[in-house]
């Protein structure tokens, strides 16, 4: 994969503040929470919300972070550096995925994918690394049509539909384990701020107020009915065998 070396100086990631709000990533964490495994590898870990998640609700054996950009990589090493079980590697996944030291069962793409323009080679590597029973977790936004101001500003390639992405990952290889719309809440809110207003970028109020508000409302809600459309997709899907 050829590699846009401007891309190693990158902002955006971080201001996707709806991702980062603590009920939303719990929300996330407890939907792969049955498919996680021991050895963790996060790709695009950005600032480590996320890592900093995974390290205190499940304390792994280890926990592989990748970030490639210069910088929020600072960021994200300063946050882990107390964690001894814990490396940090400033590299794109396609660099480095055939020589990390301990072999992930268990690999995170969260709001990650959709800045990856080959996302389907990425995936590729993914599926070359794991071991058979190994997983791959992915959370990346929803519905094309929903692409707006904040999607550029955070550069995204893309926003998916639910089964075109599910076709991808079973033709790399993956079988999928789960795979459902995720925050059907959030739609309209996104539309009205960056698709009709244009906004940049959420503001922080606004996500404490989602975050508390509506978040843990829908978790109950989306627990008990699946929801045909949603902000965003959540999906898993396992390696069953090596490819011959």
């Amino acid at each position: 994969m050829k590699i846009d070396k401007n891309q190693r100086q990158y902002f955006g990631r971080d201001l996707e503040a709806m991702s980062f709000a603590k009920n939303y990533h719990r929300w996330i964490l407890n939907e792969f929470r049955p498919f996680i495994g021991k050895n963790l590898l996060e790709v695009g870990a950005g600032t480590g919300n996320f890592s900093e998640l995974l390290l205190q609700h499940l304390q792994p054996e280890s926990l592989t972070v990748i970030e490639p950009s210069n910088n929020m990589f600072p960021l994200l090493e300063d946050k882990l550096k107390s964690h001894p079980n814990t490396k940090c590697y400033q590299a794109f996944f396609s660099e480095i995925y055939h020589s990390v030291p301990v072999l992930p069962d268990t690999v995170f793409y969260i709001n990650v994918l959709e800045h990856i323009p080959e996302d389907k080679l990425e995936l590729t590597y993914v599926y070359e690394m794991l071991p058979i029973g190994g997983h791959v977790c992915i959370f990346v936004p929803a519905l094309p049509w929903l692409y707006g101001t904040a999607d550029a500003n955070l550069g995204h390639v893309k926003r998916y539909y639910k089964r075109p992405l599910e076709s991808l990952v079973q033709a790399v290889g993956f079988s999928l384990v789960k795979s459902h719309y995720f925050d059907i809440a959030g739609i309209i809110p996104w539309w009205i701020l960056f698709c009709l207003l244009k906004t940049p970028a959420v503001k922080a109020g606004q996500v404490s107020i989602y975050d508390k508000m509506v978040v843990p409302l829908m978790q109950k809600i989306e627990n008990l009915i699946p929801m045909p459309v949603g902000k965003n997709i959540l999906m898993v899907g396992k390696k069953l065998r090596n490819k011959s």
